[in-house]
């Protein structure tokens, strides 16, 4: 099944960008760590917009990829932040709480309410946040929960993914008003050129000061372009839900990357903790 194939692909590829960022991107400025795969992307995703169809476009779509552009700035400036800050083991897994977020947004915007099985995954979910924060040689029933407020990458990461949330039902509307692939790679062209202009006009960003790592900078703009486009085949294949599923592998990815490579510690009771919120994800995505 290539959608499989995909899906894996992208979680390796999300995992691999987050690890290469954090590793030789960490020491410069939030603003200047967020520009460096947007620059070097860019010439991939314009080059591939080359040989995107354009398709029917929808009437929902002008407003869904405006409204797009906002919310993911805020949305990759902070994860940028939380990864620079804390763990990849104590921010990544924090994204599965999306889900959990949708469930109440879908309630808010479209009247939903979740079900046995949704509330399940809420509970569970929450208990593999509560073993994730777990420090076995200090632990204390209520430590779990204040280490979450003492890891500012933690906290971080849960605004995230409250804010992709949004993004996500947003998105798919724009995709559903379009194409994955069309959407992916124009999105990414017209949101890599506002945030770069942006952080440059208010004097966050010098683009003499993005050529001075070109290797390292390169390596994260590929990495950014092939997690989206690998995303938009996956998605093109398979139904939303179940790609993202299986996407969410990252958080397992990038807890073992952070024990390869940072020697981060705990984290055999991090993967247990993230493992909980998989299925978590599982019971309200499937």
């Amino acid at each position: 099944m290539p959608w499989i194939f995909f899906s894996l692909l992208t979680a390796l590829a999300v995992s691999a960008q987050d690890t290469w960022t954090k590793k030789f991107l960490s020491h410069m400025t939030l603003y200047e760590m967020s520009a460096y795969p947007l620059v070097y992307s860019l010439p991939f995703f314009m080059v591939s917009m080359i040989f995107v169809p354009v398709p029917a476009l929808g009437d929902a779509f002008a407003w869904t990829f405006a409204l797009s552009l906002p919310l993911n700035a805020v949305g990759f400036v902070l994860y940028m932040k939380a990864i620079k800050l804390s763990p990849l083991s104590l921010t990544v897994p924090y994204l599965a709480f999306t889900p959990v977020f949708m469930l109440f947004t879908g309630y808010i915007f479209l009247g939903e309410m979740p079900g046995i099985r949704g509330l399940s995954g809420i509970l569970t979910i929450c208990i593999g946040g509560y073993i994730l924060n777990i420090d076995p040689a200090r632990w204390r029933l209520l430590a779990p929960f204040r280490a979450i407020f003492h890891q500012p990458g933690s906290w971080i990461m849960l605004i995230v993914a409250f804010v992709y949330s949004f993004t996500a039902v947003i998105g798919k509307k724009a995709i559903l008003n379009s194409s994955p692939l069309f959407f992916g790679i124009s999105f990414f062209i017209v949101f890599n050129l506002c945030l770069i202009l942006l952080l440059r006009l208010t004097g966050k960003i010098r683009l003499k000061d993005l050529s001075r790592s070109p290797l390292k900078g390169l390596v994260s703009g590929v990495f950014l372009y092939l997690q989206i486009v690998f995303h938009c085949v996956a998605v093109s294949l398979i139904e939303a839900a179940i790609m993202i599923s299986v996407k969410r592998l990252s958080i397992l990815f990038s807890i073992l990357f952070g024990k390869m490579v940072f020697k981060e510690r705990h984290t055999s009771v991090r993967f247990s903790g993230a493992l909980l919120m998989l299925a978590g994800t599982l019971l309200i995505t499937l």
